[in-house]
């Protein structure tokens, strides 16, 4: 093993840091709005529910069970062309942020869909008695009473990105991954990967703790 050089580490591991909040906090905001209001349209749509349209559930269920079981791996490879249009490259924490997105977006979706469908229907048939059409239903009933599960089901989700954006980082996503893998595998520098591993549950440790809390103050 190559002596451990703390000078240059440390520059090297902030910058990565830096780069891995960067793709968790972008990814995660955008497909938080769309994931969720893509699950609203999910169960709002549904056979029999408050705005039943069946082509419009069939499309977003269809494109949903799509995207949602290949793997993260795959799906930022074959997104590669797309990220070169849009960002003028494929490397980097920014481009990365685009297949994050989508796969977040297809999970925050069928998370969001689950903890509605979970919803009392008698709370729903009580509101629709006295006189409140489909959205007020929806934003007054259905997802206040949703919203802690919901809570923590976003939290799953943050925890799952801190995952992928390590693995964002062996394609050239930049990041704690890459770190770990061009100055920690590379070069059998076994400090830095420990170090990087150790970054990487305490990150997911305090999204954890972060959701739970934030869910209980919500369900209380």
């Amino acid at each position: 093993m190559r002596d451990f050089d703390f000078e240059t580490f440390l520059p090297r591991f902030l910058k990565a840091l830096g780069e891995t909040g960067l793709m968790i906090s972008v990814a995660f905001a955008v497909a938080a709005v769309v994931g969720v209001l893509m699950g609203l349209l999910l169960y709002a749509t549904r056979p029999g529910n408050l705005l039943a349209n069946k082509p419009t559930f069939a499309v977003l269920n269809f494109i949903i069970n799509i995207i949602r079981p290949v793997p993260f791996l795959i799906v930022a490879v074959a997104l590669i062309p797309l990220t070169r249009m849009i960002f003028g490259t494929g490397l980097g924490p920014l481009p990365a942020t685009l297949p994050l997105i989508l796969v977040a977006s297809v999970a925050i979706a069928r998370v969001s869909e689950s903890n509605l469908v979970a919803v009392d229907p008698g709370t729903i048939e009580a509101g629709a008695a006295m006189g409140a059409g489909p959205a007020r239903v929806l934003f007054t009933i259905v997802v206040p009473e949703a919203l802690g599960p919901l809570t923590l089901g976003l939290t799953y989700i943050l925890v799952a990105l801190v995952d992928a954006t390590a693995v964002a980082g062996v394609i050239g996503g930049g990041g704690l991954g890459d770190l770990a893998m061009k100055y920690g595998y590379a070069r059998f520098d076994w400090i830095t990967v420990i170090v990087v591993v150790v970054s990487l549950i305490l990150l997911v440790q305090l999204a954890q703790w972060a959701g739970n809390r934030l869910a209980r103050r919500v369900m209380h």
